[in-house]
């Protein structure tokens, strides 16, 4: 028996909510059971009420609201606890076309892929301002560099996911969990792969992205983290080098100045300067290696975690 799950976070949706959950499946060929369920964060409006009055199998509740990666969280460890086999999450405001989830999770069936992102039609999107396209497309290209993925739409909320990758998955960032899962599962080695998916009509804007700057500003903390939590060597060998090749440098200079140049001055300021950017990029080469061997007890700890929440998932299940 293949169980699917399609999952959905909700925030005041009472609204869309009925109108993207009216458009789901409850027959896919392939699973022989699909169900719903919603995480209903801390919803002050009828959310509830429509979501079981459109016979939603599941619901998870927090009593206020948490943030879209809470309920994300929420929401995977309920599905697994219900036996998903493979969890789909969409949005509550119907943006992403329901008759494309067979095609999203055929390559999970196939044993493709552990991870699938719907990558939406960018450029043919109306709603979105140009600045925001091309927002998009810089943003999907960073993470695909920090992932080592090929994902050409990163904030894409459209995804699936195998039981083992649900599993695995840890997300850090309270604010969104879109950036995080895909440079984490890049990293940790998982199966990732991108399908071409289609959108509805514009039904209302977006509550993740209230301004650019601080979705820019959000999006480069959490990749800038991800980075340092997953390659820790890597990250702080290439920051400590900026410093260290610079006073390297100024030392170079100062050798060239001292040796062929007047006598008389000594350019001590410089030499100074020299001493201190090396000095912190040897710091900084250093913060790697104790980073890098503290690596090595996150990935013992997150392999017991793993093992725990199979057992615990496995439990459910049976």
């Amino acid at each position: 028996m293949t169980k699917l799950i399609i999952q959905i976070p909700c925030y005041n949706e009472e609204a869309t909510l009925g109108v993207a959950l009216t458009a789901l499946p409850r027959e896919i060929p392939g699973i022989d059971t699909v169900e719903w369920l919603i995480i209903n964060d801390g919803s002050v409006d009828r959310t509830v009420e429509v979501a079981k009055a459109c016979g939603v199998d599941h619901i998870v509740s927090f009593d206020h609201n948490r943030g879209l990666a809470k309920a994300f969280v929420a929401g995977i460890d309920a599905c697994l606890k219900a036996g998903a086999d493979i969890i789909v999450n969409t949005d509550a405001d119907n943006q992403y076309c329901a008759d494309d989830i067979p095609t999203l999770i055929a390559p999970i069936l196939q044993d493709h892929a552990d991870m699938v992102v719907g990558a939406r039609p960018i450029e043919d999107i109306q709603h979105f301002s140009p600045l925001k396209k091309v927002l998009q497309r810089w943003g999907s290209w960073v993470v695909r560099l920090a992932s080592n993925t090929h994902i050409p739409d990163a904030p894409s909320g459209f995804r699936a996911y195998s039981r083992e990758a649900a599993i695995r998955l840890n997300v850090f960032n309270e604010y969104t969990y879109t950036l995080e899962t895909i440079i984490q599962a890049g990293q940790e080695g998982m199966s990732v792969t991108s399908v071409p998916i289609r959108t509805n009509g514009y039904l209302r804007p977006s509550r993740l992205v209230k301004s650019i700057p601080a979705y820019i500003q959000r999006s480069i903390f959490t990749i800038i983290r991800i980075f340092m939590t997953y390659r820790p060597l890597r990250f702080f060998a290439v920051l400590g080098t900026i410093p260290m090749g610079l006073g390297l440098l100024l030392c170079l200079r100062w050798l060239v100045l001292f040796s062929f140049g007047d006598p008389t001055r000594s350019r001590t300021p410089s030499l100074i300067l020299a001493t201190i950017l090396i000095l912190i990029g040897f710091q900084l080469w250093m913060f790697g290696a104790i980073a890098d061997v503290m690596a090595v007890n996150r990935k013992m700890l997150q392999d017991v975690q793993q093992r725990l929440r199979r057992a615990e998932y496995d439990q459910y299940r049976h």
